[in-house]
């Protein structure tokens, strides 16, 4: 988006951006972004905080009073509910899980163990996906949460094996495309209960640190760093782990 910013600018329309990787925005330097301090795919930080929302939407838009650029701001304020906030008890998840499987050598275990985690998570995420007016993000692979579950665990187990269910899609792709699907589900699931809702980060914390779909995305990850396949490679490398979870990888 930003450089298309410079072609529109050209053109005589002014634009302005939300950045969640300021590191990036200072290479392609758009004529106006607001840098954020929020997880990768929530610009606007947290859900269910129309006020906070707003306020985002107001800063970024503002800078298109700005004649001229590049402009690069930042958002000052964590998104509510944040881990650093006055929260007594802190978050949890509405759901206890069993101590997650980091063993990646039995697909059966692993996919009972996942099928175990969806299906406690499925009543919170029911609530959550009503609360929300029947909107979700889960969905966007057009599978199911047990074709979902039976694909990881079959690919975590043995990579090399396994074939992408959609034609001309490399398996990597296909992979993450259901990882993404999946971790959608238990997010929104997680953040069901009104008085439990927490951070991006404490939410993000227990998906990577305290499930078997955390642990079996953290060795995939690991196992994609070191293999040869270009398109594998450059996926691990920038978009299977987020940047704050890669102290659980091998390769940061």
């Amino acid at each position: 988006m930003g450089g298309l910013a410079h072609y529109l600018e050209r053109e005589g329309i002014p634009t302005t951006q939300i950045s969640l990787i300021r590191a990036h925005t200072e290479k392609i330097r758009p004529p106006r972004a607001l840098a954020v301090p929020f997880e990768l795919g929530r610009p606007l930080g947290a859900p269910n905080e129309p006020a906070f929302q707003r306020r985002v939407l107001r800063d970024c838009l503002s800078l298109l009073e700005r004649p001229s650029g590049p402009v690069l701001e930042d958002f000052p304020d964590a998104p509510p509910g944040d881990a650093s906030s006055d929260v007594p008890d802190g978050w949890a998840c509405p759901v206890s899980f069993a101590a997650p499987v980091t063993q990646m050598s039995d697909t059966d275990v692993l996919h009972q163990a996942l099928l175990q985690e969806v299906t406690l998570l499925r009543p919170w995420y029911a609530q959550s996906k009503e609360g929300r007016g029947g909107r979700s993000g889960f969905g966007i692979s057009g599978k199911t949460t047990d074709e979902i579950v039976r694909f990881l665990a079959d690919f975590a187990v043995a990579p090399d094996a396994c074939e992408s269910p959609w034609p001309d899609t490399h398996v990597i792709v296909a992979f993450k495309r259901m990882a993404d699907d999946l971790r959608y589900y238990y997010t929104e699931a997680a953040i069901a209960r009104p008085d439990g809702r927490g951070s991006d980060i404490e939410v993000a914390e227990w998906l990577w640190g305290k499930t078997t779909l955390g642990a079996l995305l953290v060795a995939v990850r690991d196992w994609a760093m070191e293999t040869d396949d270009a398109t594998i490679l450059k996926l691990a490398q920038n978009a299977m782990v987020p940047t704050h979870q890669r102290h659980r990888t091998q390769h940061g």
